[in-house]
């Protein structure tokens, strides 16, 4: 709380000139510290502290080859920000949209995609899918697409360098 002390003396011996008091004031600030505290641990104990989104990959051992066959084996590459190319076997790749054209944030994958990866491991049990990212793609291309396959419950997928070949194959594309 504030308090004003005014004081009172004896009015000066010259005529004319007035002088005039002299207020002290002092301000208690317990009550101010008090409330920047309450609203301080108000603020620690309510806010909720956000949670590190991660994905687990498991990656096998160095040296572990699994033979499988090509037709059994659906390659998706991604070379830029706008395509996919998807190519069964040894098929020429068809150009698939990445994400949907009015969907400026990118938030999901295109609706042509999602039905290509349900319609070709529904038609196959055994159906591997290959991910193959160019180092011009972003980062957040990959984990949309394993966020995807994992939404559609598809877990035989893997991910491989993006070579040479692969930029050549998409020349290929229809």
């Amino acid at each position: 709380m504030g308090i004003v002390d005014s004081q009172s003396g004896p009015r000066s011996a010259k005529k004319g000139r007035r002088h005039s008091k002299r207020i002290g004031f002092h301000l208690d600030m317990t009550p101010m510290v008090d409330v920047a505290f309450l609203l301080l641990t108000f603020f620690m104990l309510t806010t909720t502290f956000s949670k590190s989104n991660t994905m687990e990959i498991n990656i096998p051992p160095e040296k572990t080859e699994v033979k499988v066959a090509e037709k059994n084996v659906l390659t998706l590459r991604i070379a830029d920000d706008t395509m996919a190319y998807c190519s069964l076997g040894d098929e020429a790749p068809t150009k698939v949209p990445l994400y949907d054209a009015g969907d400026t944030r990118q938030l999901a994958l295109s609706s042509q995609l999602r039905q290509l990866l349900r319609q070709q491991t529904g038609a196959n049990a055994k159906m591997v899918i290959v991910v193959k990212i160019s180092d011009k793609a972003k980062y957040h291309h990959l984990v949309d697409i394993i966020d995807e396959l994992n939404l559609m419950k598809i877990d035989r997928f893997s991910l491989d360098d993006y070579t040479e070949q692969d930029a050549l194959e998409i020349q290929r594309a229809i």
